[in-house]
């Protein structure tokens, strides 16, 4: 339904450029009467005419404007504080009940301050400083609960926690993570070697191979390999299938499965593969 209301809204608000604009666009939306607004609600819910969901939209806009620029503080754009406040608008729209006895405004504010208390929580920083419940209510209510700058006292830290039904231990905590700042991994760009050592990528020790050990390492390996196959050339065929079934193989035969396949006993297979590693060995040393 939102996506059908933001398409039909769309020609009453054509040729809106700007911010400015669109706010003075919205603000000569007429306000709806008890009235109309009734009207309007029980057309939509009983005949999900979107016509009617789309004026009490429409006439609702002005609103989100005056809860978004409440919430200017945080460093976001007040146009995308408003978009989403539209959303939890329309969302408001779909679930108004009219016979609950209050006014459309009245019941939209809650759903228009969660959708710009979640984009708030999402964006205000790259980590997400809010996950519980009781954290959230402390980021929205913890600095206008402050009568001062600094850090709170202990008393300071009880009123608030009392206020706001919390445990201090999370009023401390949310006060530390709102403190902070967001901190880049990398250097800043034009950044010079005495500033180096703030970045949490100066930190970080890289241990990985570098290109000369690896290719020492590939060198060593083809090394190997080749000791190890001159050295299986030099064995007879069977106590080459007993090694290469013993062990270089995905699957490592059992000395009892090597018997029944050669029809000796589990005893003679160990000698057998005793003297041929033996040899290898022999071979691989010379």
């Amino acid at each position: 339904m939102s996506n059908e209301l933001m398409i039909k809204s769309l020609p009453i608000l054509s040729g809106v450029g700007t911010l400015e604009a669109y706010i003075q666009q919205v603000n000569k939306i007429p306000v709806l009467t008890v009235e109309q607004e009734q009207q309007l609600s029980r057309a939509f819910l009983e005949t999900e005419d979107l016509d009617a969901a789309r004026q009490m939209v429409m006439a609702h806009l002005r609103f989100v404007v005056h809860v978004a620029r409440g919430y200017n503080g945080y460093g976001l754009q007040l146009a995308d504080l408003i978009q989403e406040g539209n959303i939890g608008l329309m969302k408001a729209v779909k679930r108004f009940d009219p016979d609950r006895g209050v006014r459309l405004v009245s019941f939209a504010v809650h759903w228009i301050r969660a959708e710009m208390h979640e984009f708030i929580l999402r964006n205000w920083r790259i980590v997400k400083v809010a996950t519980t419940k009781a954290q959230r209510k402390l980021f929205f209510n913890l600095r206008r609960s402050k009568k001062r700058l600094g850090w709170l006292n202990y008393k300071e830290v009880q009123v608030v926690a009392e206020n706001l039904g919390v445990k201090p231990e999370v009023v401390v905590e949310m006060e530390s993570r709102l403190s902070g700042l967001d901190i880049g991994f990398d250097l800043p760009p034009g950044a010079d070697e005495e500033t180096a050592w703030s970045a949490p990528a100066a930190f970080l020790e890289n241990h990985s191979a570098s290109p000369e050990e690896l290719a020492t390492s590939s060198n060593m390996e083809e090394h190997n390999n080749s000791l190890l196959y001159s050295g299986l050339s030099e064995l007879d065929e069977r106590s080459q299938d007993i090694i290469r079934r013993r062990w270089l193989g995905d699957h490592k035969d059992t000395l009892q499965t090597l018997a029944n396949d050669y029809g000796v006993s589990a005893e003679r297979i160990r000698q057998l593969e005793a003297n041929a590693l033996k040899k290898m060995r022999a071979s691989i040393a010379a």
